[in-house]
């Protein structure tokens, strides 16, 4: 299988799994057909789960390969310790424009942003209510969160390691699936139809595989950039993982431990499937 993948072209490869990993969104929503009241204690469990998932994939498919194509030692290191930093602090930089960045739990409970806080930042059309307006500003929200987990999974296939990019690509999908139930129950609950909810949590997915063929493009064009640009979308992922999708599944009573228990979970099978594929 991995022999036959890699004789593709890795260009529409990184493509289409960035578009297999944003897709997910969509398949995510797909409860809502049948139920508007999703338990929280499934969300969390799907969260652990899905962050140990990326944690594995991000220190087996992005950080190890950085250090080793920088050069291994102190050189290594040093690159993809510059590169972590860098794509953390591109993404904090992003969620400055969206001050509320629990996103699944706004979802979840009702709410989404104080909308005195970021009017002057994106513009809305005025003939929205002000309920319509902070939930097409949560869409959106969550549209630009998925760019730079599709430059990961473009940056995985950017030197032809098949296997990197396909870890990535599963990773996320995983991760995306809980994010694309955020954004259609909110939709619902505006009184939006289950299918127009499903699209468009769709279409949020569907910038993925914009930011993978920018990362497998940059890799291809520049090569020498290819250390940097794995840590540096080590360093997004991390961010992410971190800030929004652990605390997500840690912050209700009951759940936490049951929560990290997913995620050990999901570190160990990702971590088995990285290693045992390659």
């Amino acid at each position: 299988m991995v022999e036959y993948l890699m004789q593709l072209n890795l260009i529409w490869l990184g493509m289409a799994a960035s578009l297999a990993a944003g897709m997910a969104t969509g398949v995510g929503s797909i409860p809502i057909f049948f139920t508007r009241n999703i338990a929280r204690r499934h969300l969390d469990y799907l969260l652990g789960f899905a962050a140990g998932v990326m944690l594995a994939a991000t220190s087996f498919s992005l950080i190890v390969p950085a250090i080793e194509k920088g050069g291994g030692g102190l050189q290594g290191a040093t690159m993809a310790l510059i590169g972590i930093l860098c794509g953390g602090a591109f993404v904090d930089f992003v969620d400055k424009f969206f001050p509320d960045t629990n996103l699944i739990s706004n979802a979840v409970n009702g709410k989404y942003y104080d909308e005195n806080q970021v009017r002057c930042r994106l513009p809305f059309n005025p003939s929205l209510s002000p309920g319509l307006r902070k939930v097409w500003l949560f869409v959106i929200a969550i549209t630009i969160h998925n760019f730079p987990e599709g430059m990961a999974v473009g940056v995985g296939f950017g030197d032809g390691d098949v296997i990197n990019g396909l870890s990535l690509a599963i990773g996320i999908g995983l991760q995306n699936l809980p994010e694309g139930l955020a954004v259609a129950l909110p939709l619902v609950r505006e009184k939006y139809s289950a299918l127009t909810a499903f699209l468009v949590a769709l279409a949020t997915g569907l910038v993925e595989p914009i930011g993978g063929l920018i990362g497998i493009g940059l890799v291809h064009i520049a090569t020498p950039l290819l250390p940097f640009a794995l840590a540096f979308a080590a360093g997004a992922m991390l961010f992410v993982i971190s800030h929004e999708i652990i605390p997500e599944s840690q912050n209700h009573d009951g759940h936490s431990k049951l929560a990290t228990h997913a995620l050990l979970i999901g570190f160990v099978v990702m971590m088995f499937l990285d290693n045992t594929l390659g």
